[in-house]
């Protein structure tokens, strides 16, 4: 069994997340110990509300310092919601910017769309060769709840390394959904609120640990 630690920082579905984890078949701590988050198998970054309270609770944890160190070694992190829009340079919300923690360059800002925030069932558009989507129906659906996101990706190409794999989704306009970016993956929806589709790519991220 994988081990799994889901970092704790004040922010995020923390008892639903834990709960899809170990549904999904991983060992689960939820934890701002660094030793911990720096041995498990896997770490989970969840988040929810604003960008710029994630990033002081990260930062209260020194989580964005553990998050590069996993990424040095070839260490699986997964962000979910805001815990995806952390990864990236900066975020804007109400004419307020705020320094992410860049692992991605980029801005996370308000989605264009009639009707916000963007809430509910949606389908994506996951790349040839996707884990985490490996095996699902290009028609599922998966659950999402925000009014921001990374409209663009702005991560120059590499002739070293292999191209991250985009999925993108559609609300008002187009948006990334997840990110697969070798040890780094992310998820713009809630995948511990999306069922058996959101298990199935938890089960996916962990048997690949």
């Amino acid at each position: 069994m994988k081990s799994v630690a889901l970092l704790d920082y004040g922010s995020g579905n923390l008892h639903s997340a834990e709960r899809a984890l170990v549904r999904a078949g991983a060992d689960v701590t939820v934890t701002a110990d660094p030793e911990t988050v720096l041995a498990a198998d896997g770490l989970v970054v969840p988040g929810v509300g604003a960008f710029a309270a994630c990033m002081d609770g990260l930062r209260g944890v020194r989580g964005e310092r553990l998050i590069g160190q996993r990424l040095a070694g070839g260490r699986p992190v997964l962000g979910i919601c805001v815990g995806m829009q952390i990864l990236f340079e900066r975020g804007v919300e109400f004419g307020v910017e705020a320094d992410g923690c860049g692992e991605w360059p980029g801005t996370v800002d308000r989605l264009e769309a009639p009707v916000l925030p963007h809430m509910g069932w949606n389908t994506v558009d996951a790349p040839a060769g996707s884990v985490l989507f490996d095996g699902l129906d290009p028609e599922t659906r998966f659950y999402f709840v925000h009014s921001y996101a990374a409209r663009s990706w702005e991560l120059p190409g590499s002739d070293h390394l292999a191209p991250p794999r985009l999925t993108w989704a559609t609300h008002g306009g187009r948006f990334l959904a997840a990110v697969e970016n070798g040890p780094l993956s992310a998820t713009q929806f809630h995948p511990e609120k999306s069922g058996d589709a959101g298990a199935a790519l938890l089960r996916n991220w962990i048997r690949a640990l």
